[in-house]
């Protein structure tokens, strides 16, 4: 009854932005905080052996063997459901987001769910990469066309928003451009999920830059840089949940994690922050703002690049950092694990820091 009654009358009594965010933010957070150890419990009993530790990690990560994993199954449950309580239904971006948060979490279930089941230590017994990243494209192509139709009449169809009020066409390079940005997105958070807790709290301050362009994009003058966009106020609530739900993740994730998110959770945030900075035409302030998780995901590719290619060329495959991803390098160095998360954490603050300052001036 009272779902119903939310439902059918959300876009009246929530009509304010920051009321939506606020609900929603509590609704996600009470659902991870109220039912997080109902769930760890039941992923305990299910997966029984936990989450394989991989065999590319370092050697102390073997103390984490037996942690259940796919937490993300929850925070996407609590993002979906606070989201519907509380976003106007009839505004097609939240849907979207929502959207992309689903087809990503989808992704990652299944990566997940093989690994789990066949409980192998090679990451290759999730999803092949091929396959993935064509899945991944299917989703994008489906999300960059749903975003580009929320676009004003008064902004070129097709285009990209760049710093100084500048909008570039891109034509049909604009689905090639959303690739980087979502599954880029998607990929960079799904790699970030590496040590106890370091996901939520990097993922946080990209939020509160996400909140602040939205805000921005929905205030005639508020932001000279920042595009009107009317049709984003279906954002608020989506956000919203999404920071209630990743807050009140971390509240089991924390060292000593009691669950992993998993890839169904670490892909599905991606995805979703990729498709929100699209929704706000704001992709290249959250590329900055998200800094920290493209060092991260650089450090593999460059680490990947150069094995290779001086394995062709001297025969022996060498390495630029003792191991990939950036933090497993940190840790072979004999960084503390709260140590490595926290000085990241550090570091997402300035980058977005940095996002807020351009995007105010810029």
């Amino acid at each position: 009854m009272l779902t119903s009654f939310f439902l059918g009358h959300g876009a009246t009594f929530f009509a304010s932005g920051w009321t939506q965010f606020a609900g929603a933010f509590g609704v996600a957070f009470l659902i991870m905080l109220l039912f997080g150890r109902p769930f760890i419990r039941a992923m305990h009993r299910w997966q029984k052996r936990g989450q394989p530790i991989s065999e590319n990690v370092p050697h102390a990560h073997l103390q984490k063997a037996g942690t259940p994993t796919m937490g993300g199954l929850l925070l996407i449950a609590a993002i979906v459901i606070a989201s519907v309580l509380f976003m106007p239904l009839s505004n097609p971006t939240g849907w979207i987001a929502i959207l992309s948060l689903v087809m990503f979490g989808a992704i990652g279930f299944a990566d997940d769910y093989k690994k789990v089941t066949s409980q192998s230590k090679k990451a290759s017994n999730g999803l092949s990469p091929r396959a993935r990243l064509g899945i991944e494209a299917l989703c994008v192509v489906v999300l960059a066309y749903l975003i580009n139709k929320t676009i004003p009449l008064y902004i070129p169809e097709l285009s990209l928003a760049l710093p100084f009020g500048i909008i570039w066409q891109l034509g049909l390079f604009y689905y090639i451009f959303a690739y980087f940005v979502i599954a880029g997105s998607a990929n960079a958070t799904n790699i970030t999920d590496g040590l106890d807790g370091m996901l939520a709290k990097l993922y946080m301050p990209v939020l509160v830059v996400l909140v602040v362009a939205l805000y921005g994009a929905t205030r005639i003058g508020f932001m000279d840089t920042v595009m009107f966009l009317p049709s984003a106020n279906g954002l608020y609530a989506p956000l919203g949940a999404a920071f209630g739900a990743v807050l009140g993740f971390l509240w089991y994730n924390a060292r000593p994690a009691s669950i992993f998110m998993g890839d169904v959770g670490s892909l599905a945030l991606g995805g979703f922050m990729g498709t929100v900075a699209m929704l706000l035409k704001s992709e290249i302030i959250m590329a900055i703002a998200a800094g920290m998780m493209v060092l991260i995901l650089l450090s593999s590719f460059i680490q990947t690049m150069y094995f290779k290619a001086t394995r062709i060329i001297t025969g022996t495959g060498r390495r630029v950092f003792l191991r990939a991803p950036l933090h497993h390098h940190f840790e072979e160095l004999g960084w503390a694990e709260t140590k490595i998360v926290d000085r990241f954490f550090v570091m997402s603050i300035l980058f977005s820091g940095l996002a807020l300052v351009l995007l105010k001036f810029a």
